[in-house]
């Protein structure tokens, strides 16, 4: 019997692969931007659905760090975006 958490993954993951389709061929910067932060997003709860699945915890710290990866990366790229230097 298939796992609603399973099918649940499947489903992220099959989304993770259209927002990979708009990061690559996006029509700006700043969309492609979102498509990485979307896609981010949906791996942090495909962690966490996994973790809980088979039973896991460090999966769900794994999620929580790459959270705070996530985030991070976004507030470089968007001080980058905003100045031309990360380090001004």
């Amino acid at each position: 019997m298939i796992s609603i958490f399973l099918v649940t993954a499947l489903l992220i993951i099959a989304s993770i692969f259209l927002s990979l389709y708009r990061g690559v061929v996006g029509p700006g910067v700043f969309n492609r931007v979102a498509a990485v932060n979307v896609i981010g997003t949906k791996t942090i709860a495909l962690l966490v659905i996994l973790g809980y699945y088979f039973e896991r915890p460090l999966f769900f710290d794994i999620a929580i760090l790459y959270a705070m990866l996530n985030f991070i990366g976004a507030l470089v790229f968007a001080k980058y975006i905003e100045r031309g230097d990360v380090c001004s």
